[in-house]
């Protein structure tokens, strides 16, 4: 009885240990994209030192914002809008779902207002229309180079 206790607290123990190690992994990736992305917008903006010390800050804010809006909220909506739920939803929980997400997307609205605002007294406009350019174009290159690795 003791070596099954054993046994099953050694199993447990590597089974949690994989389970740190692949939440380690994903960090890795995530933390490897946004030192890409940081060098993709950097060159893209042809920043300066200086307008780098101002920029990254503010970006960075906003980023976390960003992401913890779509953490919080917009994965919570759509955790309850799977096929069985959709189909059962009355008229009037859809309509109040539906008012949730459209105010989520104007607290996203609203901070990309806020980063514009914040960042025209640190980078001149054109910089600023060439974020919003770069930041497509890293995100359609970062897609493709998914789709060139994915096993078809």
């Amino acid at each position: 009885m003791i070596h099954k206790k054993i046994i099953l607290v050694i199993l447990i123990s590597f089974s949690a240990f994989g389970f740190a190690q692949n939440g380690l992994l994903i960090k890795g990736k995530r933390d490897k994209i946004k030192s890409l992305k940081i060098a993709f917008i950097t060159d893209e903006l042809s920043l300066t030192s200086e307008e780098s010390a101002k920029f990254w800050p503010i970006y960075n804010a906003f980023e976390e914002k960003q992401q913890d809006i779509r953490k919080q909220k917009m994965k919570g909506y759509l955790d309850r809008i799977d096929d069985d739920s959709l189909n059962k939803m009355s008229e009037k929980e859809a309509s109040t779902l539906l008012l949730q997400m459209e105010s989520t997307e104007d607290e996203l609205y609203q901070a990309k207002k806020k980063l514009i605002s914040n960042l025209k007294g640190v980078i001149p406009p054109i910089k600023i229309l060439k974020l919003k350019k770069a930041e497509e174009d890293f995100n359609r290159k970062l897609l493709q180079q998914y789709r060139d690795k994915r096993p078809r």
